[in-house]
């Protein structure tokens, strides 16, 4: 399977990260949480919102971006902030890519996203709306990706219970 990554960067609310983390369990995605967190790991909030899918979990924890760059050297670097020019939709997502989100309050720093405007991308959205939940931002990057891979390993098909198709 193509390998997609997330990385939450200084993430600061443990119910939109166990949410993050439920939809890299369902889809296969890498988790990377960058420190520091507003949260510790074992908080309830953070498990109760992806409990039942942990153990589905790859994740990896950096102290700092540096240590992040420093062990990611050889990704495609996708950077989601309100501020981008760029479409998330417009973009071509290769085999190896991260999906780059901010702290919920102040979103990634604005000389990361200076310094990588090219792969700097936003959410269309009115522009009376300051942002989106986290967690639903990223449904939306992780699945837009998957949808240009073909939705790789996924089901894509379901079934009823008390009826057949």
């Amino acid at each position: 399977m193509a390998s997609l990554n997330i990385v939450l960067v200084e993430p600061q609310i443990p119910q939109n990260t166990g949410n993050i983390a439920r939809t890299c369990a369902a889809t296969g995605a890498r988790l990377h949480l960058v420190e520091p967190m507003g949260f510790h790991v074992d908080d309830k909030k953070l498990k109760r919102a992806g409990l039942d899918y942990w153990h589905l979990l790859d994740i990896t924890y950096y102290e700092d971006l540096d240590d992040f760059f420093e062990k990611n050297r050889d990704g495609s670097f996708f950077y989601f902030s309100t501020k981008a020019r760029h479409v998330h939709s417009d973009m071509t997502y290769p085999d190896n890519s991260y999906l780059v989100f901010g702290r919920e309050d102040a979103g990634l720093p604005e000389e990361l996203l200076k310094n990588n405007e090219q792969s700097c991308v936003r959410l269309p959205m009115r522009e009376e709306a300051r942002s989106l939940n986290l967690s639903n931002t990223v449904a939306v990057g992780v699945f837009e990706v998957l949808r240009q891979w073909g939705y790789p390993e996924l089901k894509n098909h379901g079934q009823l219970t008390r009826y057949t198709w």
